[in-house]
């Protein structure tokens, strides 16, 4: 999975003139395309100076119905969970291709990885 350390302007450029590197070499040591000691310093400051850690996934439109559902729209395919039942319903192009029973929370990412696989 991706991460990068998302940081302000004013912290790029103090991170700058203190180890005395460019904008690009603060780029590669936030996203993690560096791994030498000063890409490690970098990221110490960052995350000193209130960087956050965040995290790329792909984009999943999430509808929490008032029927009792949430849904996720991942292209022609809909992930249906029921919020007073653990289960899952996995339809694609409007016909349901696999039922999930005894979802539990730590299942979701599963089911989304198995669903983009469609």
């Amino acid at each position: 999975m991706e991460k990068y350390i998302h940081i302000k302007k004013e912290d790029r450029e103090f991170i700058a003139k203190s180890c005395k590197v460019t904008e690009r070499m603060i780029f590669y040591a936030t996203h993690y395309e560096k791994d030498t000691d000063l890409a490690k310093k970098i990221r110490t400051i960052a995350l000193q100076r209130g960087g956050i850690v965040m995290v790329k996934a792909p984009e999943i439109e999430t509808l929490h119905d008032a029927d009792g559902y949430m849904r996720q729209y991942l292209g022609d395919v809909l992930l249906e969970f029921s919020k007073t039942e653990p289960v899952c319903d996995v339809y694609q192009k409007g016909k349901k291709v696999r039922h999930f029973d005894n979802v539990m929370t730590s299942d979701i990412q599963k089911i989304q990885d198995w669903a983009a696989t469609l």
